[in-house]
């Protein structure tokens, strides 16, 4: 490692150190502290939905979100392994795949951002985890579910009111091909807390409060809003992402990541507008230009129809600025009129 690598994990190091001591102090001291780790970082939501040590807050969040008619019972991480993930590939997805007692495929992940074609991959994922099921000589009927959850902070849908999208195989007409293939798609920032201090007791409403405001909330004030024992146990994850030096190190750089990323977005869409625009203007130059030009030489050739029919007519002819004042509507009018008379002449 180079020098400046090793004076940013010093850093990132220290950072996380220092952290857990102001934390240690705070408890000291018995003044209740803000968690201060965000849900919606990857590394946190895959320590919290992605653990085999937490099998109870995968099962509470997969029946909040999905309300099967049987609750599912068991839950099995089938990637556990988060160091590894991150060690080859600190830009890849830490998302979580998991399956249940029946079977059923589930493939979870978060984003803070609006990353390039968020559709078609989620749709793509979903597939692959529904493809790669059958091994050589396995029949189709064998196929279980495969799930795509996508926790969104950002807006995909600003036509639509809902924050919560359940999409399927289903004709124009609603009608379901196979429940093979579903993807659930949850845009957090049109989650609207409640104004009041009230309990929230709906538990799909509890996962959106929590990822949206754990961050800045306080494990009494969490522990009041949110009564569910699961989400002791989920603050409990939070607050050792936030006081373990390693933990807090790799949240940190994940953290770092997303907001690098976030920016590149903006700035990419941001581009993206101002060529746009700057097309559209030159465009709508160029056109009015060759419109200028072809209606010019139309009005011009009109101008020597009219003079040539005054002539064989007869007529005063015009003059030139006087026929540029008609302008082409007139112009064409006025030398309708003059074939007409001289029709009736030749007549």
């Amino acid at each position: 490692m180079d020098g400046k690598g090793l004076a940013t994990g010093w850093r990132w190091r220290n950072n996380a150190a220092s952290s857990s001591l102001v934390r240690s102090a705070y408890s000291a001291a018995g003044v209740p502290m803000i968690i201060g780790i965000d849900p919606t970082v990857d590394f946190a939501c895959k320590r919290l939905l992605g653990s085999p040590k937490h099998p109870a807050i995968t099962r509470h969040f997969l029946n909040s979100m999905l309300r099967f008619p049987s609750p599912i019972r068991e839950v099995r991480i089938l990637n556990p392994t988060i160091e590894k993930e991150f060690a080859d590939d600190k830009w890849s997805l830490l998302d979580i795949l998991a399956t249940d007692e029946r079977g059923r495929l589930y493939d979870i992940e978060v984003q803070t951002t609006r990353p390039l074609g968020l559709r078609q991959r989620l749709a793509y994922y979903a597939a692959s985890l529904l493809a790669d099921q059958l091994e050589a000589g396995e029949g189709y009927h064998e196929l279980r579910p495969s799930i795509g959850i996508c926790l969104l902070d950002a807006i995909e849908f600003r036509e639509e009111s809902g924050m919560h999208h359940h999409f399927q195989l289903r004709t124009d007409r609603g009608l379901l091909l196979t429940d093979c293939l579903q993807i659930h798609l949850i845009e957090l920032p049109k989650y609207v807390p409640p104004g009041d201090n009230r309990v929230i007791t709906d538990p799909v409403e509890q996962w959106y409060y929590f990822f949206c405001r754990a961050k800045e909330s306080t494990k009494e004030e969490l522990a009041a809003r949110l009564p569910h024992p699961v989400f002791a146990e989920a603050v409990g994850v939070l607050e050792m992402i936030a006081k373990n030096p390693d933990e807090r190190r790799l949240y940190n750089a994940r953290l770092k990541m997303e907001r690098d990323e976030r920016a590149r977005n903006l700035q990419a869409r941001l581009e993206g507008e101002l060529e746009g625009k700057l097309k559209g203007r030159l465009e709508g130059r160029l056109e009015g230009r060759l419109e200028g030009q072809v209606e010019g030489r139309l009005e011009g050739e009109l101008m020597g129809q009219v003079k040539l029919l005054q002539q064989l007519l007869g007529d005063a002819p015009s003059g030139t600025d006087e026929l540029l004042s008609l302008g082409m509507l007139r112009l064409t009018a006025l030398e309708q009129e003059l074939r007409k008379r001289l029709r009736e002449r030749s007549g």
